[in-house]
């Protein structure tokens, strides 16, 4: 196939290399030619890396780029130009612009695919003579390593286009997922569960983002936290996306943008690339995963009575300790002695306290989820002894024989804890998607596990803890906190309720009228 591709900035010449290296022959044009040069010197030491570490041989690094092929007019004729690939920056009248010089010299059989990210495919093909012809392909950065690609099809894209660039997303070595075309697409509208969560703990003073961040990499399992992520994608960039698919929405509350964002953007807290952000940049600073912790100073021998409060975990929870070595206590109540560990599930420490009548100034919250990592998390109330904290944060420290203790993260008490927020949030927003039929639960996970690392799918994810605990989770956080974001979805209502999983589509009208 020969593509053109119009934009030679990053993603120009990601999609560039990767077609190339598949065996298509590839036009490179930009509106600046030396923005050209730069990409083909860029692709050519990606190859050179490539030769050097075996990964491809010097023969088919040199074909590679015997099938790049500068243009220096982007608006040239091409009558054997099958696709093109628009790579320019994120503005419709500058894509329309594009794509209508485009369509005066390319003949009208050429597929045209637009690599936005945020803007609606169908509002930029309603700017074309023939709407039918235009597509959104959406690649991630950088595009040889992020195997995952998004098919848009507009209001009025052709039916037969998109499974013909599915085939050739796929003949490429990359996996398509076919997508609506709503706000953030899939992967950024999905991504919204974990950082608006995360933000909204901050706003709420629950924890600062070093600890939220290493509760969601050492409990949960991100190979980053929230706070990490949004320093290297650039907060300016995060807050563009989290207000576009919130207002695209029509302001749905499980999406709501945080009061934080707009003025860290304003005063440049951008992340990485500004040298500071949630965190410090640069030479001299810490990497975030090695802020150093305050050490743990309690009595880890001081017992321990775990109360039951409703939590589906407590008895797990209770064993857990007990093989620490930890003096469990196992009668009715806690002794006068004992640290009293609430394992909650969606509710809050406080209303244990006073449901149960537990010591307030000795009970505190643990997240009895299983963690992916050697880290607890401890729950402190207001009226919190700190002594007896620390002394609660040296049991969970403790270790069975022959392990490292565990890291405790101490946080302010909400309802449910930061990973079962965190958590709930995540397979929520992606619940949401399924339940609009925004795309297949199949491929909401490809997508999310591809596009953002996660260590499963969401919908997954959400099956792994079991639908009957995510809707107890999700009505207890909701009825704790009177949020409306936190309420359940249909499709996890639904499915806890006829005992079928997250990621099964289940059956449709259309399955039994036979359309």
């Amino acid at each position: 196939m020969r593509i053109r591709i119009v934009g030679a900035g990053a993603m120009g010449r990601g999609i560039a290399q990767w077609a190339a290296t598949a065996g298509h022959t590839v036009e490179l044009c930009d509106v600046r030619q030396e923005a050209v040069a730069s990409a083909l010197d860029f692709v050519r030491s990606m190859l050179e890396r490539a030769v050097d570490k075996g990964r491809m041989s010097a023969g088919d690094s040199a074909a590679v780029l015997e099938r790049l092929v500068p243009l220096d007019d982007p608006w040239a004729a091409g009558p054997h130009v099958e696709l093109v690939v628009e790579a320019v920056r994120e503005d419709l009248d500058t894509k329309a612009e594009v794509f209508g010089k485009l369509e005066r010299v390319l003949p009208a059989s050429a597929v045209f695919a637009t690599n936005t990210s945020s803007l609606s495919v169908t509002r930029i093909a309603a700017t074309l003579d023939d709407p039918s012809r235009l597509v959104g392909l959406h690649f991630f950065n950088p595009v040889p390593l992020m195997k995952i690609v998004e098919v848009v099809p507009g209001a009025a894209t052709r039916p037969d286009i998109p499974p013909a660039l599915t085939a050739l997303v796929e003949g490429c070595g990359h996996r398509a997922v076919t997508v609506a075309d709503t706000p953030g697409f899939l992967v950024n509208h999905a991504g919204r569960g974990l950082v608006t969560e995360a933000l909204a703990l901050l706003e709420e003073s629950v924890a600062e983002p070093v600890d939220i961040d290493r509760i969601a990499r050492d409990v949960l399992g991100l190979r980053m936290g929230p706070f990490e992520l949004m320093d290297l994608t650039g907060l300016d960039v995060t807050a563009a996306v989290i207000d576009s698919v919130w207002e695209g929405f029509r302001h749905e509350d499980r999406l709501r943008p945080s009061y934080l964002t707009p003025n860290r953007v304003a005063a440049g807290l951008h992340g990485r690339k500004t040298g500071q952000g949630w965190y410090a940049h640069g030479p001299d600073a810490p990497a975030p995963g090695a802020v150093a912790e305050p050490p743990v100073t309690g009595d880890s021998d001081r017992p321990v009575f775990v109360a039951e409060a409703g939590s589906p975990y407590a008895a797990a929870f209770r064993e857990a300790l007990a093989a620490t070595g930890a003096t469990v206590e196992t009668g009715p109540e806690p002794s006068r002695d004992a640290v009293v560990l609430v394992p909650v599930w969606g509710t809050t420490v406080a209303s244990a306290v006073a449901a149960l009548g537990l010591p307030p100034g000795r009970t505190f919250g643990a997240d009895p989820l299983p963690a992916a990592g050697r880290r607890r998390v401890l729950a402190v109330t207001p009226a919190a002894d700190p002594s007896a904290a620390r002394d609660a944060r040296a049991v969970l420290a403790r270790a069975a024989d022959g392990e490292e203790p565990c890291a405790v993260s101490v946080v302010r008490d909400t309802a449910g804890s930061v990973a079962q927020r965190l958590l709930a949030s995540v397979v929520s927003v992606a619940s949401s998607i399924a339940e609009r039929s925004l795309a297949a639960p199949a491929d909401i996970d490809l997508a999310v596990r591809s596009g953002l690392g996660y260590p499963d799918g969401p919908l997954t994810w959400g099956d792994h803890i079991g639908t009957g605990r995510m809707l107890e989770l999700q009505r207890a956080l909701h009825a704790t906190t009177g949020d409306p974001r936190h309420r359940p979805t249909r499709w996890l209502t639904e499915r806890a309720q006829l005992g079928l999983p997250l990621t099964a589509p289940g059956t449709s009208p259309a399955d039994c009228t036979g359309r």
